[in-house]
């Protein structure tokens, strides 16, 4: 009898693990899928990503931001990306543009902004600071590029307000 529970619960035991893989792989399929088509600027991302890591490579790190942004125009400019420097936009209060304005380090696609660091890390400020200027000049993405590193490091902040 109780070679027959043991012969049963490893049996259900191997049913359960099976039925855990199968939705775990299900899940996994699932978002995969809804990934590939959620990626925001999903082209115009990896387009400029590429132009980051090859002037990255190039130059390595240790530079400081203008430096990079100048090799970066060079390399956007080979790459045919569209972009324009230190771009001022405007900034809304309660749907009221202000007199004062953010500059962002580079603008492409006329749709991302782009915020270049050359630090070692990257402090938590950053973030909201890009976050804020997405929500106040309603643009939907930016990104946050960090060059200071031995690898390229960079982060995508969505405008979760659009």
């Amino acid at each position: 009898m109780i070679r027959d529970q043991k012969q049963q619960w490893k049996i259900e035991s191997v049913k359960a693990t099976f039925k855990v893989k199968y939705e775990l792989t299900r899940i996994k399929n699932e978002l995969l899928r809804m990934s590939e088509t959620k990626i925001l600027y999903k082209e115009e991302s990896y387009k400029i990503i590429g132009a980051c890591m090859k002037v990255h490579r190039e130059l390595g790190a240790g530079f400081l931001e203008a430096i990079y942004e100048e090799a970066l125009k060079k390399e956007f400019d080979k790459m045919g990306i569209p972009f324009e420097n230190q771009v001022k936009l405007q900034v809304f209060y309660e749907g009221e543009k202000l007199d004062k304005y953010y500059k962002a380090d580079c603008i492409c696609y006329d749709k991302i902004v782009l915020e270049l660091k050359a630090v070692n890390q990257i402090p938590i400020v950053f973030y909201a600071q890009l976050k804020n200027c997405l929500a106040a000049t309603k643009k939907e993405l930016g990104m946050l590029i960090n060059f200071g590193q031995p690898s390229l490091t960079y982060k995508r902040i969505i405008n979760s307000n659009i």
